[in-house]
């Protein structure tokens, strides 16, 4: 009896096993091919004088780098989109977690609006910028003429401050309903008897929201703020058909900076050696966002 439950046990893990390898197997292949081999060529070509188009290829190695750092282009780009990235994650979140507080409720037609909010996230950031920036330079110019309210007669793609508050309210617009629905996620899965006790306990609203709500919406917190950010550093589509980065490239993302030097100066290997600074700058700040978040929550 002893030999066969060993069996059949031995029989059940090599089920598991190779059914978690049909499974993950396919994820793992695409994230070498997609992600992972074309990140190692990118630092294989940062290390060279590679153009994108010759044959020969020569290995330089750092020099790409010890000139990246008289760039300064590229660090105003870098500038600019950790500015918007950390401008844009406030907003979407707060307006975010804000919609989804008061769409909990037991509104009439709560999913009608869930739903209105949520449309321009669909939305290309190519067709989005090109639908605002008919409305900036376009609708915006009648509605001051008509109404005389300054705020429409702003030049809004024509100074670098008025075209970065336009990619920050149109990034807001389009990312808001996705972080609402995050929050919403969260929200409905907090534990009632907990709302409960702190509302026998004579907790208000407000006490609740932020000593008993914010507490156990760190996990929640912590992925919308992840997907924002990662969201907002990667801009490139928004930036390029609303502003293209004018003007005098004071409106440029840094991956719009990196795809200039890559593909239309034909610099591919400086343009890799951007995008590696880039990447690592990247994994570096999610990592810090991640360690202290988490934190929270062990703490808690």
């Amino acid at each position: 009896m002893k030999i066969f439950e060993k069996s059949r046990n031995k029989n059940r893990i090599f089920k598991f096993i190779i059914y978690e390898f049909v499974f993950i197997t396919p994820i793992m292949l695409g994230f070498i091919l997609v992600k992972l081999f074309p990140f190692i060529l990118t630092c294989y070509y940062s290390l060279t004088d590679w153009n994108g188009i010759r044959e020969s290829i020569k290995f330089i190695g750092l020099e790409n780098f010890i000139d990246l750092l008289n760039d300064e282009n590229y660090w105003n780009s870098f500038w600019f989109t950790i500015k918007f990235s950390v401008v844009s994650l406030v907003l979407i979140n707060v307006l975010g977690f804000v919609l989804a507080y008061f769409l909990i409720k037991p509104l009439k037609c709560k999913d009608f609006f869930r739903a209105g909010f949520y449309i321009p996230n669909t939305i290309g950031g190519l067709v989005l910028g090109f639908i605002w920036r008919f409305i900036f330079t376009g609708l915006f110019k009648k509605l001051y003429v008509t109404t005389g309210i300054g705020f429409f007669g702003l030049r809004w793609l024509s100074t670098p401050n008025t075209a970065f508050w336009g990619l920050v309210i149109v990034q807001v617009w389009a990312q808001m309903g996705y972080a609402m629905l995050i929050y919403i996620s969260g929200l409905i899965q907090l534990p009632i008897d907990v709302m409960e006790a702190a509302s026998i306990d004579g907790a208000s609203r407000f006490k609740t929201l932020v000593y008993v709500q914010f507490p156990l919406l760190t996990p929640t917190i912590t992925r919308a703020f992840f997907i924002t950010f990662l969201t907002c550093m990667r801009v490139y589509d928004l930036n390029l058909a609303l502003t293209a980065g004018n003007p005098y490239r004071s409106s440029e993302s840094i991956t719009m900076n990196i795809f200039n030097t890559a593909f239309s100066s034909n610099e591919m290997a400086y343009g890799c050696a951007k995008a590696v600074i880039f990447v690592l700058v990247v994994v570096a700040v999610s990592s810090f966002q991640s360690y202290l978040t988490s934190k929270r929550e062990v703490a808690l």
